[in-house]
Protein backbone atom coordinates (compact mmCIF):
# COMPACT_ATOMS: atom_id res chain seq x y z
CA UNK A 1 0.00 0.00 0.00
CA UNK A 2 1.36 3.35 -0.65
CA UNK A 3 2.56 5.74 1.76
CA UNK A 4 -0.19 8.33 0.65
CA UNK A 5 -3.22 5.97 1.21
CA UNK A 6 -1.85 4.55 4.72
CA UNK A 7 -1.94 8.67 5.66
CA UNK A 8 -5.19 8.75 4.33
CA UNK A 9 -6.49 5.64 6.36
CA UNK A 10 -5.17 7.16 9.68
CA UNK A 11 -6.66 10.48 9.19
CA UNK A 12 -9.85 8.47 8.55
CA UNK A 13 -10.00 6.34 11.68
CA UNK A 14 -8.96 9.26 13.78
CA UNK A 15 -12.05 11.05 12.64
CA UNK A 16 -13.82 8.92 13.07
CA UNK A 17 -12.96 8.17 16.93
CA UNK A 18 -12.47 11.76 17.08
CA UNK A 19 -16.47 12.19 16.18
CA UNK A 20 -17.42 8.97 18.50
CA UNK A 21 -15.70 11.15 21.71
CA UNK A 22 -17.78 13.97 21.00
CA UNK A 23 -21.35 12.28 20.74
CA UNK A 24 -20.59 9.20 23.46
CA UNK A 25 -22.07 10.67 26.77
CA UNK A 26 -19.45 11.45 29.21
CA UNK A 27 -20.42 9.01 31.78
CA UNK A 28 -20.41 6.07 29.59
CA UNK A 29 -23.28 3.79 28.66
CA UNK A 30 -24.58 0.76 29.96
CA UNK A 31 -25.29 -2.46 27.82
CA UNK A 32 -26.47 -5.58 28.92
CA UNK A 33 -23.84 -5.95 32.36
CA UNK A 34 -21.16 -4.27 30.67
CA UNK A 35 -19.98 -0.66 31.24
CA UNK A 36 -19.13 1.59 28.54
CA UNK A 37 -17.36 4.18 28.40
CA UNK A 38 -14.96 6.78 25.77
CA UNK A 39 -12.33 9.27 26.59
CA UNK A 40 -13.03 12.92 25.43
CA UNK A 41 -11.11 14.97 23.07
CA UNK A 42 -9.83 17.22 25.96
CA UNK A 43 -8.63 14.18 28.01
CA UNK A 44 -6.43 12.79 25.28
CA UNK A 45 -5.53 16.29 24.22
CA UNK A 46 -4.07 17.25 27.87
CA UNK A 47 -1.28 15.52 30.25
CA UNK A 48 -2.39 14.68 33.36
CA UNK A 49 -0.45 16.44 36.17
CA UNK A 50 0.84 13.96 39.08
CA UNK A 51 1.75 15.08 42.64
CA UNK A 52 5.06 13.05 43.43
CA UNK A 53 4.76 11.40 46.72
CA UNK A 54 6.67 12.36 49.69
CA UNK A 55 9.04 9.99 51.24
CA UNK A 56 10.21 11.95 53.79
CA UNK A 57 9.51 11.13 57.30
CA UNK A 58 7.04 13.81 59.00
CA UNK A 59 8.82 15.29 62.26
CA UNK A 60 7.09 13.96 65.35
CA UNK A 61 5.93 17.25 67.45
CA UNK A 62 8.13 16.90 70.19
CA UNK A 63 10.99 17.28 67.58
CA UNK A 64 9.34 20.45 65.98
CA UNK A 65 8.55 21.74 70.02
CA UNK A 66 12.44 21.01 70.66
CA UNK A 67 13.23 23.05 67.34
CA UNK A 68 11.07 25.78 68.91
CA UNK A 69 12.86 25.76 72.17
CA UNK A 70 16.54 25.85 70.57
CA UNK A 71 15.18 29.00 68.27
CA UNK A 72 13.87 30.95 71.66
CA UNK A 73 16.90 30.44 73.33
CA UNK A 74 19.46 31.11 70.61
CA UNK A 75 17.27 34.46 70.41
CA UNK A 76 17.33 35.09 74.27
CA UNK A 77 21.32 34.44 74.08
CA UNK A 78 21.97 36.65 71.11
CA UNK A 79 19.46 39.84 71.32
CA UNK A 80 17.92 41.52 74.18
CA UNK A 81 18.96 43.35 77.26
CA UNK A 82 20.58 40.24 78.76
CA UNK A 83 22.69 38.79 75.56
CA UNK A 84 25.72 37.91 75.12
CA UNK A 85 28.61 39.18 72.57
CA UNK A 86 31.10 35.96 71.88
CA UNK A 87 33.45 35.18 69.23
CA UNK A 88 31.43 32.28 68.30
CA UNK A 89 27.71 31.14 69.41
CA UNK A 90 29.34 28.17 70.97
CA UNK A 91 31.95 30.29 72.52
CA UNK A 92 30.92 29.03 76.29
CA UNK A 93 30.23 25.29 75.37
CA UNK A 94 33.54 24.13 76.47
CA UNK A 95 32.98 25.87 80.09
CA UNK A 96 29.26 24.05 80.74
CA UNK A 97 30.73 20.79 79.51
CA UNK A 98 33.68 21.15 82.18
CA UNK A 99 30.85 22.62 84.86
CA UNK A 100 28.24 19.54 84.86
CA UNK A 101 31.43 17.12 85.68
CA UNK A 102 33.46 18.76 87.75
CA UNK A 103 30.74 17.22 90.77
CA UNK A 104 30.92 13.88 89.02
CA UNK A 105 34.51 14.29 88.88
CA UNK A 106 35.26 15.32 92.53
CA UNK A 107 36.55 18.55 91.42
CA UNK A 108 36.07 22.08 92.35
CA UNK A 109 35.73 24.30 88.64
CA UNK A 110 36.46 27.85 89.90
CA UNK A 111 35.28 31.20 88.37
CA UNK A 112 37.65 34.25 88.75
CA UNK A 113 35.55 37.42 89.28
CA UNK A 114 37.28 40.38 88.93
CA UNK A 115 36.00 43.83 89.20
CA UNK A 116 36.25 47.39 90.60
CA UNK A 117 34.41 48.74 93.46
CA UNK A 118 30.68 47.48 91.81
CA UNK A 119 31.79 44.09 93.51
CA UNK A 120 32.96 45.19 96.83
CA UNK A 121 31.38 43.05 100.04
CA UNK A 122 30.92 40.22 97.62
CA UNK A 123 28.68 42.22 95.62
CA UNK A 124 27.17 40.44 91.79
CA UNK A 125 29.43 37.39 93.37
CA UNK A 126 27.14 36.02 95.50
CA UNK A 127 23.84 35.57 93.89
CA UNK A 128 25.86 34.36 90.93
CA UNK A 129 27.70 31.85 93.44
CA UNK A 130 23.96 30.84 94.68
CA UNK A 131 22.68 30.36 91.32
CA UNK A 132 25.52 28.19 89.77
CA UNK A 133 26.05 26.37 93.32
CA UNK A 134 22.17 25.51 93.21
CA UNK A 135 22.61 24.08 89.73
CA UNK A 136 26.27 22.17 89.45
CA UNK A 137 26.87 21.96 93.15
CA UNK A 138 30.08 23.07 95.54
CA UNK A 139 30.07 25.19 98.56
CA UNK A 140 31.97 27.89 100.69
CA UNK A 141 32.68 31.33 99.96
CA UNK A 142 35.67 31.01 97.73
CA UNK A 143 39.21 32.64 97.23
CA UNK A 144 39.70 35.17 99.98
CA UNK A 145 42.51 37.56 100.42
CA UNK A 146 45.06 36.70 104.25
CA UNK A 147 43.52 39.91 105.30
CA UNK A 148 40.14 41.42 104.47
CA UNK A 149 40.56 44.99 102.56
CA UNK A 150 37.11 45.76 102.18
CA UNK A 151 34.70 43.61 104.24
CA UNK A 152 32.54 41.01 102.87
CA UNK A 153 29.34 39.94 103.46
CA UNK A 154 29.52 36.28 103.10
CA UNK A 155 32.53 35.68 105.76
CA UNK A 156 33.97 37.34 108.73
CA UNK A 157 38.06 37.40 108.33
CA UNK A 158 39.86 38.63 111.19
CA UNK A 159 44.25 38.55 110.70
CA UNK A 160 47.27 39.26 112.93
CA UNK A 161 51.33 39.19 112.43
CA UNK A 162 53.36 41.16 110.78
CA UNK A 163 52.34 41.38 106.92
CA UNK A 164 53.29 43.67 104.08
CA UNK A 165 50.72 44.53 101.64
CA UNK A 166 51.88 44.40 98.17
CA UNK A 167 49.58 45.30 95.25
CA UNK A 168 49.08 46.27 92.13
CA UNK A 169 46.27 48.95 92.32
CA UNK A 170 45.68 51.21 95.45
CA UNK A 171 47.23 54.62 96.33
CA UNK A 172 50.78 55.49 97.23
CA UNK A 173 50.51 53.81 100.66
CA UNK A 174 50.08 50.68 98.87
CA UNK A 175 54.03 49.03 98.36
CA UNK A 176 54.23 47.98 95.22
CA UNK A 177 56.31 44.79 93.92
CA UNK A 178 58.11 43.68 90.63
CA UNK A 179 55.02 41.70 89.23
CA UNK A 180 54.67 39.11 92.69
CA UNK A 181 51.36 39.85 93.31
CA UNK A 182 49.74 36.80 92.56
CA UNK A 183 46.18 35.96 91.26
CA UNK A 184 44.42 37.91 93.39
CA UNK A 185 46.65 41.01 91.96
CA UNK A 186 47.65 41.52 95.59
CA UNK A 187 49.19 39.62 98.49
CA UNK A 188 50.83 39.82 102.00
CA UNK A 189 54.43 38.96 102.53
CA UNK A 190 55.61 37.44 105.70
CA UNK A 191 59.06 37.98 106.17
CA UNK A 192 60.89 35.19 108.41
CA UNK A 193 57.82 35.48 110.88
CA UNK A 194 54.21 33.97 111.37
CA UNK A 195 51.02 35.19 110.89
CA UNK A 196 47.09 33.79 111.24
CA UNK A 197 44.29 34.41 109.69
CA UNK A 198 40.75 33.35 111.31
CA UNK A 199 37.37 32.70 109.64
CA UNK A 200 34.08 32.44 110.41
CA UNK A 201 30.51 32.29 108.26
CA UNK A 202 28.65 34.55 108.20
CA UNK A 203 25.50 35.21 109.83
CA UNK A 204 23.28 36.90 107.85
CA UNK A 205 20.24 35.07 106.49
CA UNK A 206 20.67 36.87 103.33
CA UNK A 207 23.61 34.59 102.35
CA UNK A 208 23.30 31.19 101.09
CA UNK A 209 23.48 28.26 103.50
CA UNK A 210 26.07 26.84 100.87
CA UNK A 211 28.68 29.67 100.85
CA UNK A 212 28.78 29.11 105.06
CA UNK A 213 30.34 25.47 104.85
CA UNK A 214 34.17 25.04 104.68
CA UNK A 215 35.28 21.73 104.20
CA UNK A 216 38.62 22.01 101.78
CA UNK A 217 40.85 24.51 102.01
CA UNK A 218 44.13 25.06 99.71
CA UNK A 219 46.69 28.34 100.84
CA UNK A 220 47.89 29.67 97.66
CA UNK A 221 51.28 31.41 98.51
CA UNK A 222 55.19 31.51 96.89
CA UNK A 223 58.04 30.16 99.29
CA UNK A 224 60.51 32.40 99.82
CA UNK A 225 62.35 30.31 102.69
CA UNK A 226 63.47 26.89 103.30
CA UNK A 227 60.10 26.00 105.16
CA UNK A 228 56.58 26.86 105.23
CA UNK A 229 55.31 25.63 108.23
CA UNK A 230 50.77 25.23 108.70
CA UNK A 231 48.13 24.20 110.84
CA UNK A 232 45.04 24.47 110.16
CA UNK A 233 42.18 24.21 112.97
CA UNK A 234 38.94 23.31 112.68
CA UNK A 235 37.22 25.18 115.64
CA UNK A 236 33.65 24.09 116.00
CA UNK A 237 34.96 20.44 115.68
CA UNK A 238 38.61 21.06 117.75
CA UNK A 239 40.50 19.28 114.88
CA UNK A 240 43.73 20.40 113.95
CA UNK A 241 45.99 19.40 110.85
CA UNK A 242 49.09 20.23 110.19
CA UNK A 243 51.28 21.32 106.84
CA UNK A 244 54.34 22.26 105.44
CA UNK A 245 56.44 22.97 102.04
CA UNK A 246 59.85 22.58 101.59
CA UNK A 247 60.20 23.59 98.04
CA UNK A 248 60.50 27.43 97.21
CA UNK A 249 58.52 29.29 94.46
CA UNK A 250 54.46 29.73 94.02
CA UNK A 251 52.62 26.34 95.48
CA UNK A 252 49.71 25.15 97.37
CA UNK A 253 48.60 23.45 100.87
CA UNK A 254 45.36 21.57 101.39
CA UNK A 255 43.21 20.95 103.75
CA UNK A 256 40.41 18.16 103.12
CA UNK A 257 38.35 17.96 106.54
CA UNK A 258 36.22 15.06 107.11
CA UNK A 259 33.07 17.65 107.94
CA UNK A 260 32.00 21.05 107.26
CA UNK A 261 32.76 23.41 109.24
CA UNK A 262 31.98 27.15 109.52
CA UNK A 263 35.08 28.63 111.89
CA UNK A 264 38.47 27.85 111.08
CA UNK A 265 42.04 29.52 112.23
CA UNK A 266 44.82 28.95 110.04
CA UNK A 267 48.41 29.45 111.36
CA UNK A 268 51.94 30.22 108.96
CA UNK A 269 55.35 30.49 109.99
CA UNK A 270 58.02 31.16 107.20
CA UNK A 271 58.90 33.57 104.42
CA UNK A 272 56.52 33.96 102.11
CA UNK A 273 54.38 36.00 100.01
CA UNK A 274 50.73 34.18 100.88
CA UNK A 275 48.97 34.69 97.62
CA UNK A 276 45.25 34.07 98.94
CA UNK A 277 42.94 31.16 101.06
CA UNK A 278 40.88 28.99 98.95
CA UNK A 279 37.68 27.89 101.04
CA UNK A 280 35.24 25.43 99.34
CA UNK A 281 32.93 22.81 100.10
CA UNK A 282 32.43 19.83 97.67
CA UNK A 283 33.02 19.27 94.74
CA UNK A 284 31.22 21.60 91.93
CA UNK A 285 31.43 25.36 91.04
CA UNK A 286 33.53 28.26 93.18
CA UNK A 287 32.58 31.42 92.77
CA UNK A 288 35.53 34.08 93.31
CA UNK A 289 35.17 37.77 94.41
CA UNK A 290 38.21 39.84 93.64
CA UNK A 291 37.48 43.35 94.00
CA UNK A 292 39.96 45.84 92.71
CA UNK A 293 38.73 49.52 94.01
CA UNK A 294 39.59 52.27 91.95
CA UNK A 295 41.70 50.18 88.42
CA UNK A 296 39.93 50.23 85.17
CA UNK A 297 41.03 46.39 84.50
CA UNK A 298 44.55 47.58 83.66
CA UNK A 299 46.54 45.45 86.28
CA UNK A 300 46.70 42.39 84.84
CA UNK A 301 49.87 42.59 82.39
CA UNK A 302 51.41 44.50 85.50
CA UNK A 303 52.27 40.36 86.89
CA UNK A 304 54.55 38.49 84.50
CA UNK A 305 53.06 35.67 83.05
CA UNK A 306 55.97 33.33 84.28
CA UNK A 307 54.47 34.22 87.93
CA UNK A 308 50.79 34.40 87.18
CA UNK A 309 50.18 31.20 85.04
CA UNK A 310 51.75 29.08 87.75
CA UNK A 311 49.75 30.83 90.17
CA UNK A 312 46.32 30.04 87.75
CA UNK A 313 47.75 26.05 87.66
CA UNK A 314 47.05 25.83 91.38
CA UNK A 315 43.60 25.93 90.49
CA UNK A 316 41.23 24.30 88.27
CA UNK A 317 39.65 27.54 86.32
CA UNK A 318 36.55 27.63 84.16
CA UNK A 319 35.82 31.09 83.99
CA UNK A 320 37.81 33.90 84.37
CA UNK A 321 35.17 37.54 84.21
CA UNK A 322 36.44 41.04 84.26
CA UNK A 323 33.86 43.71 84.74
CA UNK A 324 35.60 47.11 84.37
CA UNK A 325 35.17 50.07 82.66
CA UNK A 326 32.90 52.42 84.93
CA UNK A 327 36.19 53.77 86.50
CA UNK A 328 37.31 55.18 83.15
CA UNK A 329 34.44 56.28 82.37
CA UNK A 330 34.78 60.38 83.92
CA UNK A 331 38.01 60.84 82.03
CA UNK A 332 36.56 59.43 78.13
CA UNK A 333 36.52 62.20 76.20
CA UNK A 334 36.65 61.61 72.43
CA UNK A 335 36.34 58.35 70.22
CA UNK A 336 40.31 58.41 70.03
CA UNK A 337 40.92 58.10 74.28
CA UNK A 338 38.07 55.08 73.52
CA UNK A 339 40.37 53.42 71.42
CA UNK A 340 43.41 53.57 73.31
CA UNK A 341 41.66 52.41 76.56
CA UNK A 342 40.01 49.23 74.42
CA UNK A 343 43.39 48.73 73.04
CA UNK A 344 45.10 48.55 76.47
CA UNK A 345 42.37 45.68 78.17
CA UNK A 346 42.60 44.25 74.75
CA UNK A 347 46.44 43.52 76.09
CA UNK A 348 44.77 42.33 79.49
CA UNK A 349 42.19 39.84 77.74
CA UNK A 350 45.55 38.31 75.70
CA UNK A 351 47.60 38.33 78.83
CA UNK A 352 45.04 36.19 80.69
CA UNK A 353 44.32 34.21 78.08
CA UNK A 354 47.82 32.95 77.89
CA UNK A 355 47.75 32.55 81.30
CA UNK A 356 44.98 30.45 81.32
CA UNK A 357 44.65 28.52 78.03
CA UNK A 358 41.89 26.53 79.62
CA UNK A 359 39.22 29.39 80.97
CA UNK A 360 37.02 31.05 79.12
CA UNK A 361 36.80 34.97 79.58
CA UNK A 362 33.61 36.90 80.42
CA UNK A 363 34.27 41.05 79.87
CA UNK A 364 31.27 43.15 81.78
CA UNK A 365 31.26 46.62 80.72
CA UNK A 366 30.13 49.30 83.09
CA UNK A 367 26.39 49.96 84.12
CA UNK A 368 24.51 52.93 83.03
CA UNK A 369 25.79 56.52 84.67
CA UNK A 370 24.87 59.67 85.80
CA UNK A 371 26.04 63.09 85.34
CA UNK A 372 24.55 66.89 85.08
CA UNK A 373 24.02 67.95 82.06
CA UNK A 374 22.68 71.47 81.23
CA UNK A 375 21.08 70.84 85.26
CA UNK A 376 19.99 67.26 84.80
CA UNK A 377 20.77 64.05 85.12
CA UNK A 378 21.88 62.23 82.01
CA UNK A 379 24.05 59.29 80.94
CA UNK A 380 27.54 60.33 80.54
CA UNK A 381 27.19 60.51 77.04
CA UNK A 382 30.56 58.66 75.87
CA UNK A 383 28.90 55.53 77.30
CA UNK A 384 26.70 54.25 74.81
CA UNK A 385 29.80 54.07 72.28
CA UNK A 386 32.16 52.64 75.07
CA UNK A 387 30.11 49.99 75.18
CA UNK A 388 30.13 49.07 71.31
CA UNK A 389 33.61 49.29 71.25
CA UNK A 390 33.95 47.00 74.44
CA UNK A 391 31.88 44.49 73.07
CA UNK A 392 34.45 44.61 69.84
CA UNK A 393 37.70 44.38 71.67
CA UNK A 394 36.81 41.44 73.57
CA UNK A 395 35.17 39.49 70.81
CA UNK A 396 38.10 39.98 69.03
CA UNK A 397 40.71 39.34 71.50
CA UNK A 398 38.60 36.08 71.90
CA UNK A 399 36.26 36.25 75.03
CA UNK A 400 32.93 37.23 75.78
CA UNK A 401 31.48 39.90 76.32
CA UNK A 402 28.00 41.00 78.65
CA UNK A 403 26.77 45.01 79.26
CA UNK A 404 25.40 45.66 82.98
CA UNK A 405 24.28 48.46 80.75
CA UNK A 406 22.15 47.07 78.88
CA UNK A 407 21.10 44.55 81.80
CA UNK A 408 19.60 47.81 83.89
CA UNK A 409 17.76 48.92 80.56
CA UNK A 410 20.06 51.56 78.84
CA UNK A 411 20.22 55.25 78.68
CA UNK A 412 19.35 57.51 81.32
CA UNK A 413 18.34 54.09 83.82
CA UNK A 414 20.25 54.85 86.53
CA UNK A 415 17.96 57.51 88.32
CA UNK A 416 15.33 55.27 88.12
CA UNK A 417 17.37 52.93 89.79
CA UNK A 418 18.24 55.14 92.51
CA UNK A 419 15.03 56.21 93.16
CA UNK A 420 13.73 52.62 93.90
CA UNK A 421 16.60 52.43 96.29
CA UNK A 422 18.91 50.20 93.67
CA UNK A 423 21.60 52.37 93.70
CA UNK A 424 23.49 54.82 95.55
CA UNK A 425 22.95 58.88 95.69
CA UNK A 426 25.95 58.89 93.31
CA UNK A 427 24.27 57.87 91.01
CA UNK A 428 27.02 55.13 90.12
CA UNK A 429 26.98 52.01 92.40
CA UNK A 430 24.57 49.48 93.52
CA UNK A 431 23.09 49.50 96.91
CA UNK A 432 23.11 45.88 98.04
CA UNK A 433 19.63 45.78 96.89
CA UNK A 434 20.50 46.56 93.93
CA UNK A 435 23.62 44.40 93.48
CA UNK A 436 21.77 41.05 94.50
CA UNK A 437 19.40 42.21 91.22
CA UNK A 438 22.45 42.49 89.49
CA UNK A 439 23.73 39.48 90.24
CA UNK A 440 20.47 37.45 89.12
CA UNK A 441 20.62 39.31 85.83
CA UNK A 442 24.08 38.00 84.95
CA UNK A 443 22.86 34.33 86.70
CA UNK A 444 19.75 34.52 84.58
CA UNK A 445 21.50 35.37 81.26
CA UNK A 446 24.10 32.13 82.16
CA UNK A 447 21.74 30.05 83.00
CA UNK A 448 20.08 30.58 79.50
CA UNK A 449 23.19 30.40 77.88
CA UNK A 450 23.06 26.72 79.63
CA UNK A 451 19.85 25.94 78.72
CA UNK A 452 20.61 26.56 75.32
CA UNK A 453 24.32 24.38 75.34
CA UNK A 454 21.90 21.46 76.79
CA UNK A 455 19.12 22.13 74.59
CA UNK A 456 21.40 22.09 70.87
CA UNK A 457 23.00 19.11 72.62
CA UNK A 458 19.69 16.93 72.58
CA UNK A 459 19.11 18.37 69.12
CA UNK A 460 21.68 16.78 67.86
CA UNK A 461 21.88 13.77 69.31
CA UNK A 462 17.58 13.92 68.01
CA UNK A 463 19.00 14.61 64.68
CA UNK A 464 21.63 11.73 64.88
CA UNK A 465 18.64 9.34 65.96
CA UNK A 466 15.98 10.42 63.34
CA UNK A 467 18.84 9.87 60.03
CA UNK A 468 19.04 6.15 61.41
Amino acid sequence: MKPRRILLFMACVIAALASLGAVFPADGIDIANCHLGFASLHTLAHHTEHTPIDTTPAEAPEMLQLRDSVNYYRRLVANGNLRFWQPDPHYLDAFWHRAERARRDGRTLRILHYGDSQIEMDHISSRLRSHLQQRFGGGGPGMLPFRTITPSLTVSQGATGTLTHLSSFGDSTVVRSRGNYGPMMQCFRMADGSASVSLRASKSKSVDNRAKRFSRVTLLFNNRGHRLSTDLTDRQHKVTLSRTADTSGIGSLVWVLDSSSNNLRLNVRGNADLYGILVDDGPGLAVDNIPMRGCSGQQFTLVPANMLSPAYAQMDIGLIILQFGGNSVPYLKTSKQISTYCQSLGRQIDHVRRCCPSAKVLFIGPSDMSTRLRGKLQTYPIIPQLIDSLAATATAHGAAFWSIYHAMGGQNTMPEWTRQGLAGQDYIHFSQRGADLMGDRLAQALDNSYTLYRLERRLKKENAKHKK
